[in-house]
């Protein structure tokens, strides 16, 4: 496994060439959408026409055995799921990204933030907008909320690789400002069972960024009521680039929790994620 994991991320770096600064300037008009952990591209639906309403290619790719109906896959767990890491992830992306026709412009919430990190930094976007996005190697937060929403996931001792989460604790990790009968109407439509060894995996040397290199424009966008990833991590997480070439921005929306991109009023995000976009041109 660990040869297969060099393999996957020296092809990839091998494709790649790093110009001293990049370029800020984006006309690239294709976004691949990247969902987060317990997610699939359902989650990405009204994004999806949001940005097509503006004149954008969009896609929103699944990560493996994570394609389907939320209930189905609830109620019929793929048995090869638990072995999926954050490298199959990226490798999943790096060939979805090869098969379009221009590199695209990243737009990831959650797990996928981080993996829009990873793609941006192997040169396979035009720009990068991570929300509330999972923190890389050695970026870490002792805040009580991030404990105690991560732990039951990422928990060694839990023998199962695969996760299916309570309602109960959807509502306090991502929809903590909602009521739980609302927590129970999203928790039906796209709640999946989830690998243990993405996340446990994106910790360590698979999810290790290089802040000091040029890297395409990024975006980062925290929720300030957010418990799974606190908005001052992803804050942390914005301030470890270091390349002064390199467009890097952040933004916190007030009242939103990890739930932003279905909570209430979402399109005031995506309408910001737009104008961002604009300014690049």
């Amino acid at each position: 496994m660990k040869r297969f994991l060099t393999v996957i991320f020296s092809i990839a770096l091998s494709q790649q060439t790093y110009s001293r600064a990049m370029e800020n300037k984006v006309t690239n008009k294709t976004i691949v959408f990247i969902h987060g952990l317990f997610q699939n591209p359902n989650s990405w639906t009204e994004w999806k026409k949001y940005f097509e309403a503006k004149g954008y290619r969009c896609y929103a790719p699944a990560y493996p055995f994570h394609e389907g109906q939320a209930d189905s896959l609830r109620n019929s767990i793929n048995p090869r799921l638990g072995n999926l890491t954050f490298a199959h992830v990226i490798y999943s992306l790096l060939a979805f990204i090869d098969s379009l026709p221009e590199k695209p412009i990243l737009i990831g919430h959650s797990m996928g933030g981080l993996a829009v990190q990873k793609l941006i930094q192997l040169n396979n976007g035009v720009a990068g907008i991570c929300i509330d996005a999972a923190p890389p190697k050695g970026i870490f937060s002792f805040k009580w909320s991030f404990l105690k929403a991560n732990l039951p996931t990422i928990n060694p001792l839990k023998r199962n690789p695969v996760c299916v989460p309570t309602v109960k604790w959807f509502h306090y990790a991502f929809c903590n400002t909602m009521t739980m009968e609302q927590t129970q109407i999203e928790y039906d439509k796209f709640v999946v069972p989830e690998s243990r060894n993405i996340p446990r995996t994106s910790t360590g040397k698979q999810g290790k960024i290089d802040f000091k290199k040029p890297h395409s424009p990024l975006l980062f966008i925290a929720g300030e009521k957010d418990h799974i990833i606190p908005s001052s991590l992803n804050k942390k997480n914005f301030e470890a680039y270091k390349d002064k070439n390199s467009k890097c921005d952040f933004k916190e929306f007030a009242g939103r929790t990890h739930y932003i991109c279905g909570q209430q009023n979402w399109e005031e995000v995506a309408s910001y994620i737009d104008n961002w976009l604009g300014n690049l041109k």
